[in-house]
Formats: structure tokens, C-alpha cells, sequence
């Protein structure tokens, strides 16, 4: 009999965000080691950004269709192994293939998979664990993408200032031994069943749902809002104070990285004392603060200060749209968190982009690149004010809650099935 607890599936799960944060943080840190030994053109270094993205958009999608009929257990194992495969083959495919590039593209589509599948699965494998405090779990859960990233950045700095970064083979190794492990402990720990086992609304009710396309408005701009300032951090830090790229990266996104992880960490100690949208609507309105601090302060270090509000505040916004997002259509299913992780990694892309372009087009200015970017808080902020009713529960499509924010029967009967007997979800 298993005798592993539900504390050890939301451990698990907390380790699969690392390892989205290895697989996402990893690689960039060597692009101009890439760009040196293997004489790669910057461009196509670049593109292996949109291959790591492009195909977990991919797996977003696919995922909202397959995932509950091949089960949890064999898709979340399936995808740490593909993400530990991928960083080995990441440091041995350029030296064996004649073109050092297609090794690299190639490790990248498979740990990319994996990324793809792990983003789609930990959130409802959390959700569906029978605790109460579900809003303060899915926060905490998020948090560990922000812990993964500093680590990733932090410890792989350290290594290549002792070991060199010559020897970066070995370090992705050693990156791909966390993603192997998990892989093994997901093997065991117990899964439940997502909703209580009742029938998912599924694509089709999900988007004849008029709330369903709030969520994934408020999704994109979560999206836009963190990566919008996360992937342009470091060039802002570097360009405004003057300092080296690593400076940059410890000042510019490690820093941003730990204001979310604390933020994400202290609504998980007080999210189930707050409402969700008026927590929400905080992290917004923190987040336009934050942005006009970088746009408009006149002192280089008071927009470095910007990037560290606008990190805390917009620590809310992703696992709060997920736990907001659940609680109003508790039978959206895996589908619902598919499609919604769809729209956030589609927010990842749009927001530093629209940085980007706007900062070309004005002679590199990334301050007026940002103050663009300024219209993610801006648009979420008021969505969530002027649309209280419709993500609300005026529809009649929202089943289960009443207007005080009760628990709903979906998440009652996981509890009370906990209470009894542990209920596991299938591995078929």
C-alpha cells in the first residue's frame, strides 16, 4: 500500500517547476558560449528562445485533448524524463553532429516537451490535491519557478567561476539529474482525481463560456506583464547603471526572480483571507506602479526599484488567474488549465516583443519600450474592475459557488473522499 501523503505530490509537483525554471533559464545563460565555439550566428542562437516556446505553445494546446485520456501519471513522468534527455543531449549533441546547431535545436525541441507537458500538469495535479487552502497552495507552487530561477542563474554563475564555463557539459548533467529523480518519485507518490472525478466541461463549454475568455485576456497580460520586464531586465540594469552583464543579471532578473518568489510566497501564507480579484486587482495596480517608476524616473537606480515592484506585484497574477479561474469553473478540467498556460506562455511572447519593436523603433530606448509594455497592467486592471459580474457568478454556464466564495462541491467531494479513503486518479 502506498503510504506516500498528499504533501508529497505537491512536492513533486514543486520540483517539476524547477525544472521548468532549469529548462527555461539554462541555455540562455550560454548563448555567447554557443555564439564563440561553435561560430553560431546570434540570430539563430536567438531562435532557440522561440523553439522553447513555440513548441510548449504547441503542447499547451495538444495537451487540453489528450492529457486526461492518457493519464496524468504517464504524461508528468513522460515529461521529466524528456526535460533530463534534452539537457544531456544538450551538452553531448553539438560536439557529436556536424552542425553544432542542429544538436542544439534538437535538444531544445525535447526538453521543450517536456517543459510544455510539466506547465500544463502541475496545476491541476495540485489542485485536485483534497487541501483547503487551495488559492495559498497555487501560489506557493508558482513560487518555485521563481526559487528555480535564481538557483539556475545563481549556482551556474558560481560554477562558472570556479569550474570555468568551459565545463559547462558538466553542469548540464548536473542540471539533468533533478528532472530524472522527479521523474522516478512521480512514479509513486498518489494522484487524485481533478474536480472529484466529475465530468469536465471540456473545449466546447469552456469557450461558449463568455467568463472563459476573461481568464484568458487576464492570462495574456499576466503573461506580459512578468516576462516583459523579466527578459529585459538585464539590458535594462546594464544600460542604465552602466554595469557588466553579470551585475546586470544578478541586479536585473535574479532580483526581479526573488521579489516574485516572496510575493508568491506571502499570498500563499494570507491568500485564502483575501479575495482573489481584489488581490488581483493590488498586483495590477502595483504592477502600473512599478512600470511608470521605470519609465519615468529620472535616477537609473529608482528604475531598477521599478523592476523589483513590478516583480512583486505581478507574483499574484499568474497562479491567482489559475486559482481564480478554478474556483469560478471548478469543472473546467485539464482542458481549462491547458488552454489558460496557453494563453499565459502567449502573454510571455507578446509582452517582451512589444518591449523590443517599440524600443527599436524609437533608437533602442528600452524606457520607451517599457512604457509601451505599460499597457499589460493597464488592460488587466481594468477587466477586473469593470468586469466583476461577469467573472462573477451572474452566468448561468458558472456552476457550483455562491457569491460568498464557498468551496465548491467539486472540491468538497475531493476532500471528503480524502477523508475517507484516498482516492487516486487513473494511470491508464
Amino acid at each position: 500500500m502506498n503510504k506516500l501523503k498528499p504533501g508529497h505530490t505537491v512536492l513533486a509537483c514543486f520540483t517539476g517547476y524547477i525544472t521548468q525554471a532549469i529548462i527555461v533559464n539554462f541555455a540562455p545563460l550560454l548563448f555567447l558560449t554557443f555564439h564563440e565555439n561553435y561560430h553560431i550566428s546570434l540570430s539563430l542562437i536567438g531562435a532557440m528562445i522561440t523553439v522553447n516556446f513555440g513548441i510548449q505553445l504547441l503542447i499547451d494546446l495538444l495537451a487540453s485533448k489528450f492529457a486526461d485520456k492518457i493519464g496524468y501519471r504517464k504524461l508528468i513522468v513522460t515529461a521529466h524524463i524528456l526535460s533530463g534527455v534534452g539537457l544531456i543531449l544538450l551538452a553531448i549533441l553539438p560536439e557529436l553532429m556536424p552542425f553544432a546547431a542542429a544538436g542544439l535545436f534538437i535538444a531544445t525541441a525535447v526538453y521543450a516537451v517536456g517543459g510544455g507537458l510539466i506547465e500544463v500538469l502541475v496545476s491541476p495535479i495540485v489542485e485536485s490535491c483534497p487541501y483547503k487552502n487551495k488559492k495559498s497552495m497555487m501560489s506557493l507552487l508558482h513560487s518555485f519557478y521563481s526559487w528555480g530561477q535564481v538557483g539556475v542563474v545563481a549556482l551556474s554563475t558560481l560554477f562558472f567561476g570556479v569550474a570555468g564555463v568551459e565545463k559547462w557539459q558538466i553542469l548540464a548533467f548536473i542540471w539533468a539529474v533533478i528532472p530524472l529523480a522527479n521523474a522516478v518519485y512521480f512514479l509513486f507518490v498518489p494522484l487524485y482525481k481533478l474536480n472529484g472525478g466529475a465530468e469536465s466541461m471540456g473545449i466546447r463549454g469552456l469557450v461558449k463560456t463568455g467568463s472563459f475568455w476573461l481568464f484568458v485576456l487576464l492570462m495574456i497580460c499576466a503573461g506580459s506583464c512578468e516576462q516583459a520586464i523579466s527578459q529585459w531586465a538585464s539590458a535594462f540594469t546594464e544600460a542604465g547603471l552602466g554595469v557588466s552583464k553579470t551585475i546586470g543579471d544578478l541586479l536585473g532578473p535574479c532580483m526581479f526572480a526573488i521579489m516574485m518568489g516572496i510575493s508568491r510566497v506571502l499570498f500563499s501564507k494570507t491568500g485564502e483571507k483575501l479575495k482573489i480579484q481584489n488581490a488581483l486587482l493590488v498586483g495590477a495596480a502595483g504592477c502600473i506602479a512599478g512600470y511608470c517608476l521605470c519609465v519615468f524616473s529620472p535616477i537609473a537606480w529608482l528604475g531598477l526599484v521599478g523592476c523589483g515592484i513590478i516583480g512583486f506585484f505581478v507574483g499574484v497574477m499568474w497562479p491567482g488567474v489559475f486559482s481564480y479561474a478554478s474556483s469560478r469553473l471548478p469543472a473546467g478540467g485539464t482542458a481549462m488549465f491547458a488552454l489558460l498556460a496557453l494563453a499565459g506562455d502567449l502573454g510571455c511572447s507578446l509582452g517582451p516583443s512589444v518591449v523590443g519593436s517599440m524600443a527599436d523603433l524609437f533608437g533602442g530606448d528600452l524606457q520607451i519600450g517599457i512604457a509601451f509594455g505599460l499597457a499589460f497592467p493597464l488592460i488587466m486592471f481594468f477587466v477586473l474592475l469593470f468586469s466583476r459580474k461577469a467573472l462573477g457568478l451572474t452566468s448561468s454556464s458558472l456552476p457550483i459557488e455562491d457569491q460568498n466564495n464557498t468551496v465548491s462541491d467539486g472540491e468538497k467531494s475531493v476532500m471528503n473522499e480524502d477523508v475517507k479513503k484516498e482516492e487516486k486518479i487513473s494511470d491508464e
